[in-house]
């Protein structure tokens, strides 16, 4: 049975664990997923950017998401990503991830050509919907920095009124803060912005949350700011952002992936959490630990 309510609140971007043969680590990621839940996200969002989506298979994302859903995470509470080139192939795995229950499936325009048309991307999202059937539940995923095809205010308007029922949300990662204000006057698209710097000013212009890769090293404190500002405590929100930005900077310093995971093996005791795939390259363990002294230090 699909899930039908959106997520509100902080949504954790899993990092994806391998073991020392970089097959994924099963026991990390639900143990990883399960700490995210404790520190109070809303829910999580799977094989994303900072999940290295594109270095995972379409079987060992369906088989990791079944063993959450095992493990006993609610996969109502979760957005994987499954944009592909094809829209076939893009069809196939979100169909397999909302057939667990899964709130939706982000994703991402088809990212190998370039200087392609609006016209184009709605087209290809348009013959996803008709390939994947009306009863998909798409979060568009704006990230032209990485993919190379910027989604514009006009096209995803376009495409939510055509497809109010299957193009129910984006999250906007382009960066740009007038972007993600026209994306939330689209009537009822659910936006997540990217970082939780924004929250203050997104979440009283309609944002359902924040979807933030720093989650993964920071989440009880953002979370801990975003119900600080919906209490209107304006003292403990404008601490705990001072505090939130700090880390943010930090981490966006190093980049998002391989250091982040290198802070994660040292203080996990864990080295597999350091593991990345190809062409991504190990961080060192001293990496990690000054990372995890800058967090520490913001805190």
């Amino acid at each position: 049975m699909y899930a039908t309510e959106p997520v509100k609140g902080v949504i954790a971007p899993l990092l994806t664990p391998f073991n020392d043969d970089l097959s994924v680590a099963t026991d990390l990621y639900v143990s990883h997923a399960f700490r995210m839940m404790d520190e109070g996200c809303a829910g999580l969002a799977p094989f994303g950017t900072t999940g290295e989506a594109l270095s995972v298979t379409r079987e060992e994302c369906v088989h990791t998401l079944w063993a959450l859903k095992e493990a006993g995470i609610d996969p109502a509470c979760m957005i994987p990503g499954t944009g592909l080139c094809s829209y076939g192939d893009t069809a196939e795995l979100t169909h397999a991830c909302l057939d667990l229950g899964c709130a939706g499936a982000l994703v991402l325009p088809p990212y190998y050509y370039k200087n392609v048309t609006d016209q184009g991307i709605y087209d290809y999202y348009a013959r996803l919907i008709e390939v994947g059937g009306d009863d998909l539940r798409l979060y568009l995923y704006n990230i032209p920095q990485m993919s190379g095809v910027r989604l514009s205010v006009p096209l995803v308007r376009k495409l939510h009124a055509d497809f109010p029922k299957q193009i129910v949300g984006i999250k906007d990662s382009s960066g740009d803060w007038e972007n993600a204000k026209e994306l939330l006057k689209i009537n009822g698209l659910i936006v997540y912005i990217s970082s939780e710097t924004a929250m203050p000013k997104a979440i009283p212009l309609g944002a359902q949350g924040c979807m933030t890769a720093t989650a993964n090293l920071n989440a009880q404190a953002i979370v801990e700011m975003q119900a600080a500002y919906n209490a209107g405590n304006a003292h403990d929100a404008a601490v705990l952002y001072e505090s939130v930005t700090m880390i943010r900077d930090a981490v966006a310093q190093v980049g998002f992936i391989e250091v982040p995971k290198a802070c994660l093996a040292v203080t996990s005791g864990d080295a597999r959490w350091a593991n990345v795939r190809p062409p991504h390259i190990r961080a060192s363990a001293e990496a990690g630990r000054a990372l995890r002294a800058a967090i520490a230090d913001a805190r």
